[in-house]
């Protein structure tokens, strides 16, 4: 590692730790000519597969776009910010293991979809009312549908009793 300071390649490592994630290494270095300390990071650097667009053209993935698309759809629903992260963090993932160079835009929109699915029925609603283009109420209602819970089996629905009057009212 050259010194940023005189540029000497001879530097020293006085102390290194790990992020609580373990994925960053952070090293604390000494300059053996100028004897000025310094810090640096080490990361693992994966490269993200391009994303082929619908019309065919090919552009870099683009974390900041996934996030900013993800949080629109989570736009003032009780989704923490960590949550978020950790389903960007798991689509980011995916597409790695992935293992491909390339990957339809279509692909992604569909593993972006099932995480909002997990996260937020409404966000998942809003995205895929964007991401699949509804011509019609009907596509807007038949994704409604799929996503409303059901009773599971064997177990009767839950009634609720109402409360008396007096209750209401305070009576």
């Amino acid at each position: 590692m050259k010194c940023p300071f005189c540029s000497d390649p001879n530097t020293q490592v006085t102390d290194t730790r790990e992020n609580e994630e373990g994925d960053v290494v952070r090293r604390r270095r000494r300059c053996v000519s100028c004897d000025k300390r310094f810090t640096t990071y080490e990361r693992i650097d994966l490269k993200m597969p391009h994303i082929v667009k619908r019309n065919g053209n090919r552009t870099e993935f683009d974390h900041g776009k996934l996030a900013g698309s993800m949080k629109l759809a989570l736009r003032k629903r009780p989704v923490t910010v960590e949550a978020i992260d950790a389903a960007i963090g798991r689509i980011e993932a995916k597409l790695l293991s992935m293992g491909e160079p390339e990957i339809a835009s279509e692909k992604v929109g569909e593993i972006v979809m099932r995480e909002l699915k997990k996260l937020d029925k409404v966000a998942y609603i809003r995205f895929a009312s964007v991401y699949r283009n509804f011509a019609d109420v009907d596509e807007f209602s038949e994704v409604i549908r799929e996503v409303q819970t059901k009773p599971k089996r064997g177990r009767p629905a839950r009634k609720t009793e109402p409360l008396p009057e007096d209750d209401l009212f305070g009576g």
